[in-house]
This record gives C-alpha cells, sequence and structure tokens, in this order.
C-alpha cells in the first residue's frame, strides 16, 4: 500500500479524529500521521491558520472533488488546499520511503520501473515551485532551500548509488539515529587520502590475486570473486569500523564464492599456502579424517588494523549446503560473548556473507533472522554482507524469489537494509562502516546488500551465455570494480589522479611478485582461551572407547546439588503440581536416597557446575520439559517470575543456560554446535521434542555432527537429546530414526546410545566433559521411561563408577539360560516385566545402551557363560529401521544372531493404538517364547 494513499482514502472526520488525538499525544498515531500533522503544524505556524480554525484547514484539504476523490490525474492526491511546506515535507518522506526503488544500485543493467512515484509533480509541485524556497529544506539537515536544491540533495542522497530502507524502523531513536546519518553525513562522505589509498590497495589486493588464479589455474574451480573485488575493501573497512568501536573478534561465516580471496586479503592466509593447496602439493594429514575441498576450510588470524588495532579474525569451516553455517556462526560468537568476553556483545562481531538467491531461498536465513533478538540466541546483531550477483547458479532473479529485494527478509526484524552499488568502492566503504557503527551502537542486526555481477560462470569451466546471453555479453565489457575506481579518482583532479598512478605502479609489482611466488610473511598467530584449552586436548583412540573413565561424584557434592534442586525461594507461590514434584524430589534425594530420570539428569548438571564447567540445554520446552519431567524452572504462581534453581545454587563455579527456543530444529541445533565448537568445556544439549523432530535439522546432522571432524579436525561435543520409544503415539513420535545415525557413524566421529538407567544417563552426560577429547553424542531418550516405577538409580551408583556400555543380565542363571535377548531402550522394560510375571527364568536380557561405538568386547564377554543359548535382536521398531542392519553388519563374523521385530514398514509406527499394543505384545511373547 503507498504511504499516502491514506490521505486519499480517509474520511474527513476520521482525518479530525486523528489530528485530535495528535494534538493530545503525538506519539499515540502511527508514525506516518505523525510526520504529515509535523508538517501541517509546521505550515500553520508558518502561513497562519484558517479562519475557523485547524480543523477547518484540515478539513478543506481533505474535501473530495467534485467526482468524491481528493486524486487527480498524475498525482497521488490532490494538495492544493494544502500549503506548499507539507508537499514537500511529503516529497521529502516519499523519498526516505521509497527512492531506493530508483537508486543507481546495479551496475550492468537498468532498474526496472517499481513505480517509486518521488517526482515532484506526484505531489502537485511544478517547474513554478522549483526557484521557491521551502523551510522544509531543514528536515535534510541543508536549511532553508530552493525546491530545485531540495530536490538536488534528496537525488544524491536517495537516488545515487546507495538505496537506503528504514522508515520502517519502529524505535524512534534507532530511525532517528539512521536518518541523520543517511542525510547529513552521506552529502559530506568524502575519504581522506590515505582512505582512498587503503580501497584502490583492496581492490587490487582482490583483482591481482583472482588474475593471478585465473591465469596459472585455468578452468580449475575457484568459485572466483570477479565482479564482486568491492567485498574486499567492504570486510576491510566493516573489520577496521568495528575494531574502533571495541571489536576485539570478527567471525565471517560465508559460501563458496570469493571465499579464497577473502582468506587471502581479509584472513591474511598467504598466497603460497593457496597457491600449493592447488598444486597439489601440501601434504594432508589424513590420520584424523578425509579432510574437504579447499573453498569450505576455516581459517584463524589476528590481524592488526590501519587504525592500529588488534583483532582476531575466524572464518568458519562450511559444506556446500548454503546458508547452513549462519546459526553456526552466531551460536560460536555466542560462546565466545558468554565465556570470554563476560557477555559484552560489543566485543564479537558475527558477519554473515550471503548470496541473493540463498539468502532469498534458503529457510535457515528466515530461521536465523528470528533468532536475532531472543534471550537464547542474540548475538549483539549480525553484520549480512550480501553479494549480489543477479543470478543464482542459472537462474534468474525473477524465477528466484518473489519479493522485490533478496533481503526482504530484514524488515521483521526492522533492521535497516543499505543496498549498494559494487562498483562504487567508496560507497561500499561507507556502507561498512555505518553498518558497523549501528551493529556496535544498538546491537541489532543490519543488512548490505551490494548489487554487483559475476562474470563468469557458476565456477570458472561454466558457461554463463548458455542462460544469460545478454546479461553476459555486457558483462564482458564491463571494467572490474578496481577499473572504475581508477577512472574516478583520475577524473576528480590532480590529487586523486595522483594516488590513481601510484597505486597502478604498485598493483603492477604486486602482480609480478605474486607471478614470481614471493613468500609472505603472516603476521604471528596467537591462540584464543578457547583454542588453547581445544589444545591440550587430543583426539580420540579406538582403546579410549573399551571402557569410559570414572565420572562419580562425592556424597557433598550431591547434597549441595540436592539442596539446591530442593529449594523454593521464600515468598515464592508454586502451582500445587510443582509443590508435589518437589516433595517427591526432596524424597528421592534424602529418605529413598534412589533418583528417578529428571533427578539424574539434574544431579549431572550441577555437577558439572560445581566444578566450573558451563552448561547449555535448548530446544522446544526445555525448561520444563515437553513430558513436564525436568522442571529446571518454575514459575511463580502469581508473578511468573522464573526461578532457575541451579543458577542460583551458591557453590556454583559454571554458568547455566537453559532456554526454551523458537520453534526451530535446523537453526537451533546448528546454534548450539556452534556454541559446543567454541567451548570445549560446555556441556552443550538440544533436546528434541519428539525424536523425529531432528528431521528438519538433518543437515545439520549430515554436513556438522557426523562429518565435521573427518572434514575440518574440528572437535565437537554437542548432545542431542531425541525422545524415542514406542507408546503408541503414531507414526510421528515414535521413532527418532536411530538408523540414519547409525549409518553416518564412521571412524569413531560420534556416539549414540539409548539408556535405560537415570545413573547411566548421569555418566553419560559426565563422561562428554571428562573425556580427554570431545564427540557428539545422540542419545535416544525416553519417554514413558521418565516416570516407570522401575526407572531408578540408587544413589550409590552416582558416587562412583562409569558409564556402562553394556548392562549384563545378573539374576540370570547360565545353566538354565536357553536364549539371550540383546535389546536397547524401552523395550527392556516391556520384556522385563512379562519376564517376571512369567516366572520364565530361562531368557537372559543383555542391553546394549551404547550402540555406536559398538561395545563389541564387552558383548562377546558378556555372551561367554551363555555359550549354548541360541541370541535374538529384539526391537520395537520395524525391521528395516533401528539397529537391525546396522549389527548385522558390525556382528555377522561373531555372532549367529535372530531379529524379533515389528515387519518391514514404510512409516515408524501404526497410527491405531489397539494395533500398537497387538504389536508389542507380540514382540515381547515372541521374544520371551511363551
Amino acid at each position: 500500500m503507498d504511504k499516502f494513499s491514506f490521505i486519499a482514502n480517509a474520511h474527513v472526520s476520521y482525518i479530525d479524529e486523528l489530528y485530535a488525538s495528535y494534538k493530545s499525544n503525538p506519539e499515540s498515531i502511527d508514525q506516518s500521521w505523525k510526520e504529515f500533522f509535523d508538517g501541517f503544524d509546521f505550515a500553520l505556524t508558518q502561513y497562519g491558520e484558517s479562519e475557523d480554525g485547524p480543523s477547518a484547514v484540515a478539513a478543506s484539504a481533505a474535501s473530495p472533488s467534485k467526482n468524491g476523490s481528493l486524486a487527480t490525474p498524475g498525482t497521488i492526491m490532490d494538495m492544493e488546499q494544502l500549503p506548499k511546506e507539507i508537499k514537500v515535507r511529503a516529497l521529502i518522506h516519499a523519498h526516505r520511503s521509497r527512492a531506493h526503488l530508483r537508486s543507481k544500485t546495479n551496475p550492468v543493467r537498468e532498474r526496472r520501473d517499481r513505480k517509486a512515484l518521488i517526482d515532484p509533480q506526484d505531489f502537485g509541485l511544478g517547474p513554478e515551485d522549483m526557484s521557491t524556497e521551502f523551510q522544509a529544506g531543514k528536515e535534510i539537515g541543508i536549511g532553508p532551500a530552493k525546491l530545485s536544491e531540495i530536490i538536488a540533495a534528496l537525488k544524491t542522497i536517495y537516488e545515487g548509488s546507495m538505496g537506503f530502507e528504514y522508515l520502517y524502523i519502529r524505535d524512534p531513536e534507532m530511525l532517528d539515529w539512521f536518518k541523520t546519518k543517511v542525510e547529513k553525513e552521506a552529502l559530506a562522505f568524502n575519504p581522506s587520502t590515505e582512505e582512498k589509498k587503503r580501497i584502490l590497495f583492496k581492490l587490487n589486493q582482490a583483482v591481482v590475486f583472482e588474475n593471478f588464479l585465473h591465469t596459472k589455474y585455468l578452468g580449475q574451480k575457484r568459485f572466483s570473486l570477479e565482479g564482486g573485488e568491492s567485498t574486499i575493501p567492504f570486510l576491510d573497512a566493516v573489520i577496521n569500523a568495528a575494531a574502533n568501536l571495541g571489536a576485539e573478534e570478527v567471525m565471517i561465516g560465508m559460501a563458496h564464492r570469493g571465499r579464497l580471496n577473502v582468506l587471502a586479503n581479509i584472513m591474511g592466509k598467504t598466497y603460497e599456502q593457496i597457491f600449493s593447496e592447488f598444486e597439489g602439493t601440501a601434504k594432508p594429514d589424513l590420520t584424523m579424517g578425509d579432510g574437504d575441498v579447499k573453498y569450505h576450510m576455516g581459517y584463524s588470524s589476528d590481524i592488526v588494523t590501519p587504525d592500529n588495532n588488534k583483532i582476531h579474525l575466524k572464518l568458519a569451516p562450511n559444506p556446500s549446503h548454503l546458508e547452513a553455517v549462519n546459526p553456526v556462526v552466531e551460536g560460536f560468537i555466542r560462546a565466545k560473548i558468554d565465556s570470554e568476553h563476560h557477555g559484552d556483545a560489543r566485543k564479537a562481531v558475527p558477519i554473515l556473507i550471503h548470496g541473493d538467491a540463498a539468502v532469498a531461498g534458503q529457510g535457515i536465513v528466515y530461521e536465523v533472522t528470528q533468532m536475532s533478538g531472543l534471550k537464547g540466541y542474540n548475538t549483539g546483531g549480525t553484520i549480512h554482507f550480501v553479494i549480489n550477483n543477479q543470478v543464482g547458479f542459472t537462474t534468474d532473479f525473477d524465477d528466484a524469489r518473489s519479493s522485490i529485494y533478496c533481503t526482504d527478509v530484514a524488515k521483521i526484524i526492522d533492521a535497516p537494509v543499505i543496498h549498494v552499488n559494487g562498483d562504487d568502492a567508496e560507497a561500499v566503504v561507507y556502507a561498512a562502516k555505518l553498518a558497523a557503527e549501528f551493529r556496535q551502537k544498538f546491537g541489532r542486526d543490519i543488512f548490505v546488500d551490494m548489487v554487483c555481477y559475476r562474470r563468469h560462470g557458476h565456477n570458472e569451466s561454466d558457461e554463463p551465455k548458455f542462460t544469460q546471453p545478454e546479461l553476459y555479453n555486457i558483462i564482458s565489457k564491463h571494467p572490474n570494480p578496481r577499473e572504475v575506481y581508477i577512472k574516478k579518482l583520475t577524473e576528480r583532479g590532480d590529487i586523486d589522479a595522483k594516488i590513481a598512478k601510484q597505486m597502478d605502479k604498485e598493483f603492477r609489482k604486486l602482480l609480478q611478485d605474486r607471478l614470481n611466488m614471493v613468500k609472505e610473511k603472516p603476521l604471528p598467530y596467537h591462540l584464543t582461551k578457547f583454542e588453547r584449552e581445544w589444545g591440550n586436548l587430543r583426539h580420540s583412540n579406538p582403546e579410549d572407547f573399551e571402557k569410559s573413565p570414572e565420572t562419580g561424584i562425592s556424597s557433598e557434592a550431591i547434597d549441595t546439588v540436592a539442596k539446591a534442586l530442593t529449594a523454593i525461594p521464600k515468598g515464592f507461590k508454586a502451582i500445587k503440581q510443582i509443590e508435589v514434584q518437589m516433595k517427591q524430589r526432596k524424597e528421592m534425594f534424602f529418605e529413598s536416597k534412589s533418583l528417578n530420570w529428571a533427578a539424574a539428569e539434574l544431579l549431572a548438571y550441577g555437577s558439572l557446575l560445581l566444578e566450573g564447567k558451563t552448561v547449555r540445554l535448548t530446544g522446544q520446552d526445555v525448561q520444563r520439559g515437553t513430558f513436564s519431567h525436568r522442571h529446571a524452572v518454575i514459575h511463580d504462581a502469581n508473578t511468573n517470575q522464573p526461578y532457575n534453581s541451579l543458577r542460583e545454587m551458591p557453590e556454583r563455579k559454571g554458568q547455566f543456560y537453559i532456554y526454551n527456543s523458537l520453534l526451530s530444529e535446523y537453526a537451533v541445533l546448528g546454534f548450539e554446535y556452534g556454541y559446543a565448537m567454541a567451548n570445549p568445556n560446555s556441556l552443550t544439549i538440544w533436546e528434541a521434542q519428539f525424536g523425529d523432530f531432528a528431521n528438519g535439522a538433518q543437515t545439520m546432522i549430515d554436513q556438522f555432527i557426523s562429518s565435521g571432524e573427518s572434514k575440518w579436525r574440528k572437535q565437537n561435543g554437542i548432545v542431542m537429546l531425541l525422545p524415542h520409544g514406542y507408546e503408541g503415539q503414531g507414526p510421528e513420535h515414535s521413532n527418532a530414526r536411530p538408523e540414519r545415525f547409525l549409518q553416518l557413524s564412521a571412524e569413531y566421529n560420534m556416539v549414540v546410545a539409548n539408556i535405560t538407567t537415570p545413573s547411566n544417563f548421569f555418566h553419560l552426560l559426565r563422561r562428554q566433559l571428562t573425556w580427554e577429547f570431545r564427540k557428539p553424542c545422540v542419545v535416544m531418550s525416553p519417554k514413558s521411561l521418565l516416570r516407570h516405577p522401575k526407572v531408578m538409580s540408587p544413589i550409590e551408583e552416582f558416587t562412583s563408577g562409569s558409564f556402562r556400555e553394556i548392562i549384563t543380565d545378573s539374576s540370570a542363571d547360565p545353566k538354565k539360560v536357553k536364549r539371550v535377548i540383546l535389546c536397547t531402550g524401552k523395550i527392556y522394560y516391556d520384556l522385563e516385566e512379562v519376564r517376571e510375571k512369567e516366572k520364565i527364568d530361562n531368557v537372559a536380557i543383555i542391553r546394549i545402551e551404547q550402540i555406536y561405538p559398538l561395545p563389541k568386547k564387552q558383548i562377546m564377554e558378556a555372551l561367554k557363560p551363555f555359550k549354548n543359548a541360541e541370541l535374538v535382536w529384539v526391537q520395537e521398531e520395524p525391521e528395516n529401521m533401528g539397529y537391525w542392519t546396522y549389527l548385522l553388519r558390525l556382528l555377522y563374523k561373531e555372532l549367529s544372531l535372530e531379529l524379533i521385530a515389528r515387519k518391514v514398514s514404510a512409516s515408524p509406527a501404526t497410527g491405531y493404538n489397539k494395533v500398537h499394543v497387538e504389536e508389542q505384545k507380540n514382540i515381547v511373547s515372541r521374544a520371551l517364547k511363551f
């Protein structure tokens, strides 16, 4: 809807009403009307009121024409009765709102007519008004000025190489600040001689790098930055500006386009290192994995900015899945803010570099954008930079999005957007400075959309003219941004021409140096606190998984945590159900000395906090728990005030963070992976509401969690809790798809477990930070077992011992046993209940608590007493799901196993409870042979 159509459609009495509200409280009405009445009052002050008062002026101003409409041909509205000042103010407002639709941001083709409606005639202003002086000039900082001068200023500010979208910002202070920056600084922006040299130097570096690779490695994939070389001056300027404003580290997440150039000319990776990777002379160490292609690898460095600030840079490793790295960067930065910068978000800045097709097309972008202001995920604002090639692989933007701009997602969080022409390097640098200043001042996201082009196809061996012949005919003749800037400097005058000449000479020397393969000397790199801690860890060995380390805690530690978990603060009014739960919790810790699942879990967290470790748990409804079992945070019945018992534990040395997440799996799991990647001393947990919700995060599981260590040598200790088990809840919430995780398991890359006792879960959680290495851990966690009367562990099992990879059957007499059941998870209790009820003594049940790495030696040892017994594997899941195929592959040489399971099925479970009960009975009776 047009910003001014409300005037044409408004009823006079309604305008009167609004004006009365405005006079009473200007902030009580919509911002657009407020600005309108501001101008209206200004005009009344300047030109006097109607004899009948302001209401009459408003009414006559809004009175319809003979045909009942305010609009007249060629105009938005008939304003003839309004003072010209208001018309000029409306013109200014329209430029702020819509001039970006006309700004000259496209370097290679004319922009489409988006019906900006910002010409003087659209507001009833004609040639006769051009020499009239208007007070409205003060609005844009040029004082009283002729209309022609006001229009010239508006064109300079809003219709040049930059287009600004910001009028939708609802925070008045933020809106005024941004508007002032745009309107006051844009007119005055003129980089110093040194800044111009720096811009040209960085453009030189960008162009040299691409030229060199293009000539020396013709046809090799490098996903060049050619056409978007102004990315390098942008990043240089934004990092320098952020450092001047207190940033101590920056983490960049980006896809492959321009990555090698960023590594060389921003991160400081030497040409020699990069060339050796192209030549294939670099000797990869494949002892810990298989590596990844050169344009996916991460890198860390320390640099000194032109203003002599030291800043730590990190480029996140990433897969080819576009935008998947975004939440990982955010999580990493949040971990640094929490633990290394003591909550000061200004010290750690995330920069996400997007492609135009990806930022519009990938849903993860929306999820991460929605996270930006949330308590559990806020990182103090992200600087989003779009390398807008105007094409996605071979797809034109017409087919890549429905919105006008690829950055329209920014509007959902009131993030300003700067559209900038990639050929105007100075405008790009101005956008960088403005973005850094905005982020550091307001702690909010900002988007910079640099419209440029891609000189070659998707990769250097691709022919782009197959699909965009017209565009690529233009591009083939178009000068690169360095050439454009040199021409601009030369045309400006003697000083700038000298800069261009001097830098051109340096450019040729730089190019020759690269051709001569001059070795560079990078700055010495200093490990960050967390990197030193990661360095103290080692990589795992196969023998590490034969037996788990000791993870018991002292009785004193249990008492300390128990007191915190059972305390309700004075004056706190809990609802009755919580009072019952707290009473039960107290009885478990101090009377029965036997803990259920939730108590054991919270005890594990509390014990780690006593040791100075960080615990972070997020997911949908984790504070209470989807199954109302955890109650880590309780709420006052009268005030709704939360009480987090572990955070309030006086003896706590570590930090405890527990957040109910937004309704996202993909982004949230990525965020937690990034958090765990940063901090080796954090137990970082994501809990799915139901295990099958992990389906929505499969990209993170495949590309990061299961393969990150192999590809990038990055250890990670993230824990995934996936509620799993057949309780007749239908196909959607029964199965967490363990077979998928087992298919991804190799080379000791992660742990997959299905645990049956609270104490074993306690030890598993503590083992994550006790090991001298870190591994992702996927737990098929229980649902019905959370309250099962037999799922209790005596307190002694917490004060000593370690995680048990398998649990043997101590009650079975080997002499009587004719069948040994191997199983995992909840099915054990179904089997045990019937075995006990029917007094079956010729069947032994061995539980495998850790499925991967499979404790094969322990299994073989446990089976020794039952040499003559037949062996069966029993599972609830259908034959083609669960663990059977995996176990068959690993044990077929050693064991002759039979299977008892549900029939093969395309769906994980039946949707009918009665059928489920029959199926479950059938499995149990076949397993126990009764």
